[in-house]
């Protein structure tokens, strides 16, 4: 990989890093359903000329991968960031969706795994329940449960993506937002007061909407456009280990700019659940190898 196009990889992890800290700051001032509601329809204001037809039988796929990826990952997300006391543990917790999402890989796409890769989704696992122990997760276990909701819908609607043709990147970005929307607005008018909540914000707390440009434009749309980039000029393989780099450049922002204090407990096992996310990814990155390398039967 090029020196500059490092860089931005670097970059994009750096952005999606902060996106954790600046949604949970942002999130203390406007609910966070409606925080995400107001998120994506910023998002599909800048992008909806780029909404493309898909093609005939990818509808109900389409609205129902955007409902996971979209609405219900970002929504249970940002309400655990609304109610968790620290950011690194969210953070950490969050990359289980990996492994979630090779196991579902495994049920309704058929794919078949060695042990291997499943000594990699046990130790991932044995690294949430070594969280779990943290006193600081004990504290809050409604939180660790809307994170691990979180992570699901992401693997299931990451398995049902899978299955889209003809849907480019920033085209399904756009979909993503137009679908999420409705769902999200209904989940906001049922869990919250968003109408209040918009209004309040704009005359009490307007520095909120710089939190919800930084999400939307750049996590989103520039994170996102940046990334979809880069996978067209290199392997998917060779990008995911540095997307690791997420989750401690969180667990540093916390840190820093959160007052976070993680433990002892918390550190190792998000440091096992990250061990179990690489392993996976190289096994996947080896099979890809060795299969495209293995001369066609003749």
């Amino acid at each position: 990989m090029p020196l500059p196009h490092f860089f931005l990889l670097l970059m994009v992890c750096f952005v999606w890093a902060g996106n954790f800290i600046i949604s949970a700051w942002a999130v203390q001032f406007l609910e966070p359903v409606t925080y995400t509601v107001v998120r994506f329809a910023l998002v599909f204001a800048l992008i909806f000329p780029l909404l493309r037809r898909p093609a005939p039988g990818q509808w109900l796929g389409l609205v129902v991968t955007c409902w996971f990826v979209g609405a219900l990952h970002f929504a249970f997300l940002f309400m655990a960031l609304g109610r968790s006391s620290d950011v690194s543990s969210v953070a950490l917790l969050m990359q289980v969706y990996i492994p979630i999402s090779t196991i579902l890989a495994v049920v309704f796409l058929g794919e078949r795994i060695g042990w291997r890769t499943t000594s990699g989704i046990a130790l991932s696992f044995t690294g949430v329940l070594v969280m779990g122990f943290d006193p600081l997760i004990l504290a809050q276990l409604d939180v660790m449960l809307l994170v691990l909701l979180s992570a699901l819908s992401l693997a299931a609607g990451t398995v049902m993506m899978r299955r889209l043709k003809g849907v480019s990147a920033m085209n399904f970005q756009a979909w993503n937002a137009l679908f999420a929307f409705p769902l999200l607005f209904v989940l906001a008018f049922w869990l919250e007061s968003p109408i209040e909540g918009i209004q309040a914000s704009f005359t009490e707390f307007p520095e909120v909407w710089a939190a919800v440009a930084f999400s939307s434009i750049g996590a989103s749309i520039i994170g996102h456009g940046t990334f979809y980039w880069l996978v067209q000029r290199h392997e998917i393989n060779s990008l995911l280990p540095v997307l690791l780099s997420i989750p401690v450049l969180a667990v540093i922002m916390g840190v820093i700019f959160w007052g976070d204090r993680p433990g002892p407990r918390l550190l190792f096992g998000g440091t096992l659940v990250l061990a179990g996310v690489l392993w996976i990814t190289l096994r996947m990155r080896w099979r890809r190898t060795a299969k495209a390398e293995t001369p066609p039967a003749t």
